[in-house]
């Protein structure tokens, strides 16, 4: 981490909220003059004086969908029946929150020409979604491939988005799979199934150059991870982290 993203604590205001897919909210927030990240990185919010809490308390980890070319902040998340996620969906807007940040390590190298692979499991996309747009904002010569599974199109946060951006960007290719399409009410004609080798080597030419990045809950990222040491991925060719509790 450079000097520009030491970490730091401000206040910052809430200043909008949309739905990005079924049961899956983007929160937007300011961004405070000084906050500076990488794409990947996350940040912790925390409630001021909340009606009510849990046993987790008032402050949560977030990655920062947005990208550092952006100028505001945002994170997603599953809606859940806890105290936290309840709270802050009926924040009312302006409504100020504290945030601490930036951490964490999951960030794109700035010198590597290799192809790219996101492996990203539901609200795993958080991160993809910030290095994909700072990837096109610097104009990377990075080929970007992204591998997003859901069980539904609706699960699926940002997927109109990534479609739009796959349209407007030769370098980037989006691969859509859904493991229970069958629930969808919208007729799907895309990928089905599980991310597995043979998908892989479907849409990549060789499955050795790449670098990849998986992200999504445990079991998905052990699977994924397994599934790559069993093609001849070694360890220094992909980067993992777990979402749990979304």
């Amino acid at each position: 981490m450079n000097e520009n993203s030491i970490p730091g604590t401000y206040l910052v205001k809430l200043k909008a909220r949309q739905e990005v897919a079924e049961n899956t909210v983007a929160f937007y927030f300011e961004r405070p003059t000084g906050f500076s990240f990488k794409a990947g990185q996350f940040l912790d919010l925390e409630l001021l004086h909340p009606p009510e809490t849990d046993s987790k308390g008032n402050t949560r980890a977030f990655t920062i969908a947005s990208a550092p070319s952006e100028d505001h902040l945002m994170v997603v998340t599953r809606l859940r029946d806890t105290s936290f996620k309840q709270v802050l969906t009926r924040l009312p807007l302006d409504s100020p929150v504290n945030i601490e940040g930036p951490f964490g390590t999951l960030i794109l190298s700035e010198t590597m020409t290799k192809p790219l692979v996101f492996l990203a499991g539901g609200i795993g996309i958080t991160p993809f979604r910030s290095m994909l747009v700072q990837a096109v904002h610097d104009q990377l010569p990075n080929r970007i491939y992204l591998f997003y599974t859901n069980r539904r199109p609706e699960d699926a946060a940002f997927l109109e988005e990534l479609h739009t951006r796959q349209e407007t960007h030769p370098l980037f290719t989006l691969i859509p799979i859904m493991t229970q399409s069958q629930l969808s009410l919208h007729k799907w004609t895309g990928e089905t199934g599980y991310c597995d080798g043979t998908m892989l080597k479907k849409y990549l030419d060789d499955i050795q150059q790449p670098h990849y990045y998986v992200v999504g809950p445990p079991k998905m990222v052990e699977g994924m991870k397994s599934m790559l040491s069993e093609a001849g991925i070694v360890k220094t060719q992909f980067r993992s982290e777990k979402f749990s509790g979304y």
